[in-house]
């Protein structure tokens, strides 16, 4: 099924779909650029009339604080909860090596230079009990409320 997902996500039915919304197939990115109608323009990948407006909006943040973890379940690669993602073999690039990082499409470089990105990782959690997670909250969340 997964091999396949692309064909539904990518089509503009799919696109109707919150999960295809975010769905980045890295065998297929020349249908993610053209089809995704959230994800690659959130992330600065395609063009559209708001991209300067939506990278000024995201650069007012005074921290992004990513939580994620090795045991979520459901994103996949886990990796991608701190900007990570496969590359064409599926080897795990971490934020620093991705495009939308190197071109600062949306701003993560300009944020990760004034220390503005706060990294949160927390094994032993699935991803349905993120919310109700005591530590993760005391750990990662709590911290950064004012």
């Amino acid at each position: 099924m997964r091999s396949n997902l692309y064909r539904i996500c990518y089509s503009p039915w799919g696109q109707e779909f919150s999960i295809c919304n975010y769905w980045h197939d890295p065998h297929h990115d020349d249908l993610y650029l053209n089809a995704s109608s959230f994800l690659a323009l959130i992330n600065g990948e395609r063009d559209h009339p708001n991209a300067t407006a939506w990278r000024k909006n995201f650069l007012r943040v005074g921290h992004l604080v990513l939580i994620g973890g090795p045991d979520d379940g459901v994103i996949t690669p886990w990796q991608s909860s701190f900007f990570g993602f496969y590359d064409a073999n599926e080897t795990v690039l971490e934020m620093e090596e991705q495009l939308v990082y190197l071109r600062d499409s949306f701003g993560l470089k300009t944020l990760l230079a004034r220390g503005a990105i706060v990294r949160c990782p927390m094994a032993g959690i699935a991803h349905t009990a993120w919310h109700s997670n005591r530590t993760l909250y005391e750990t990662c969340i709590e911290p950064w409320l004012s």
